[in-house]
């Protein structure tokens, strides 16, 4: 992989002064993270070759880089890319259930990355993370889902003009992103790595399909085969989910608002139904939208006895959870680890995975390392791109096709696949328009 472009000087680091250096579970716990941080590290050859290049050129240099990202041994491979690359590197989790406690440890003791994440923190201490990686001043930021964005805009507006860019890696985040650039309330550049298609193609949908699988069967150990499993959403995480579903032998039934992916969905060989009737039937339910309530009141009081209910999209707004809490009689936490009982005043019982946030990481490991190689490869590309290149419109921009190309080709490569080129003959007739039949 060759580098882009002429790397920008920027100024000298400006940390705000007194800013935490981290704020981690256990220190103790180093050892171990960093244990699992080689390991994954093995399983990302593209990123690892990134980091090579990038140790020698310094893209990165003089950059100061704040992510919020959820803090997993994949995710700190990155960041050990970035800090490779000539960057100052500080961390804060995207999501209070995805912390590996013993990679953010592993991340300050053994890589020397600030890092501010403790898994099940509450939502003051989340806040306060976010807002300890914005006090130290970033230039490039990295978010998975935009609240560090949409705190930058806010709370910190002041400091948007030093941020030369930020990398977006959700579909929930590239849509406030979008809004806030129709509204002509974004006022920095914006790169929507999840648009990729080395990130949708692979992540969300074969990254997402197996850990979601595994998030669920994890916290409850139930048989896939012969369930009913209603998949909320059609986009490519919805692919994913209903297609590793399906493979183990369930009843999918697909629920969409689109009538295009609808369509896509019947074709592929689902059923698709609305909601309101697949709430009757389901015995698995997986939301993968990015909206709120796609699981809400109507559903509920319509679900069988002993219904799971999940997410994997990313906030947790998709089951309206304040609504299940009020309507239940009672709540019996950790009936199993991660997994909730509501019982609700029509007699039944409702199972809520993961508090209704990432089932994926809030009841699994996320994503395996082999796809989170590609987005963060990716990811790290795209940081070199901004960093390198001359200022940004204050939009959301699309990676460009050359990184795609290179991660994409680079990572066929580390599989062994070998595919063809076109000759001189069928370039110049794909190029011109005199030949006809």
């Amino acid at each position: 992989m060759g580098s882009i472009a002429k790397r920008k000087v920027m100024p000298k680091s400006r940390a705000a002064s007194g800013a935490r250096d981290h704020d981690v579970r256990d220190m103790g716990l180093a050892a171990a993270g960093k244990k699992r941080i080689e390991w994954a590290d093995r399983q990302m050859p593209v990123l690892r070759r990134i980091r090579e290049r990038f140790s020698k050129e310094q893209p990165l240099k003089g950059q100061r880089l704040g992510a919020c990202l959820h803090i997993t041994c994949e995710t700190a491979n990155l960041l050990r890319a970035l800090k490779a690359g000539g960057a100052e590197v500080f961390c804060c989790a995207s999501n209070p259930l995805s912390t590996q406690d013993d990679v953010a440890a592993a991340l300050v003791a053994e890589f020397g990355i600030p890092t501010y994440a403790i898994h099940n923190e509450d939502r003051d201490t989340y806040y306060s993370h976010l807002r300890a990686v914005l006090d130290r001043k970033p230039t490039i930021t990295m978010d998975d889902g935009a609240d560090l964005v949409s705190l930058l805009h806010t709370e910190y507006k002041d400091s948007a003009e030093e941020v030369f860019a930020s990398m977006e890696e959700t579909t929930t985040g590239v849509i406030r992103l979008r809004a806030m650039e129709k509204d002509h309330a974004l006022k920095i550049p914006v790169v929507a790595v999840n648009d990729a298609q080395t990130k949708h193609l692979f992540d969300n949908r074969y990254g997402t399909g197996q850990s979601t699988l595994d998030g669920i069967i994890r916290a409850t150990g139930v048989l896939i085969a012969g369930s009913i499993i209603v998949v909320g959403g059609y986009g490519y995480c919805g692919r994913g989910i209903a297609s590793r579903a399906r493979g183990l032998g369930a009843d999918v039934i697909v629920t969409e608002i689109d009538p295009i992916r609808a369509l896509e969905a019947a074709m592929d060989g689902f059923r698709v139904m609305k909601m309101t009737d697949a709430a009757k039937v389901g015995d698995i339910f997986v939301t993968a939208t990015g909206d709120k309530h796609v699981l809400a009141a109507q559903h509920f009081t319509a679900m069988k006895d002993g219904a799971i209910l999940c997410n994997s999209g990313h906030f947790d707004v998709e089951i309206d959870m304040a609504y299940l809490t009020d309507a239940a009689k009672s709540v019996d936490h950790d009936v199993n680890k991660n997994v909730d009982a509501y019982h609700l005043a029509n007699g039944r019982t409702l199972y809520i995975l993961g508090q209704g946030r990432l089932v994926n990481l809030a009841c699994a490991e996320g994503h395996p390392a082999q796809v989170m190689d590609m987005s963060f490869a990716t990811q790290a590309l795209a940081s070199e791109w901004v960093a390198t290149s001359e200022q940004l419109t204050a939009k959301v921009h699309n990676v460009p096709i050359e990184i795609e190309q290179d991660v994409a080709a680079v990572k066929l490569a580390a599989m062994g696949i070998r595919i063809d080129t076109l000759t001189a003959e069928q370039k110049k007739y794909l190029e011109s328009w005199e030949s006809g039949t």
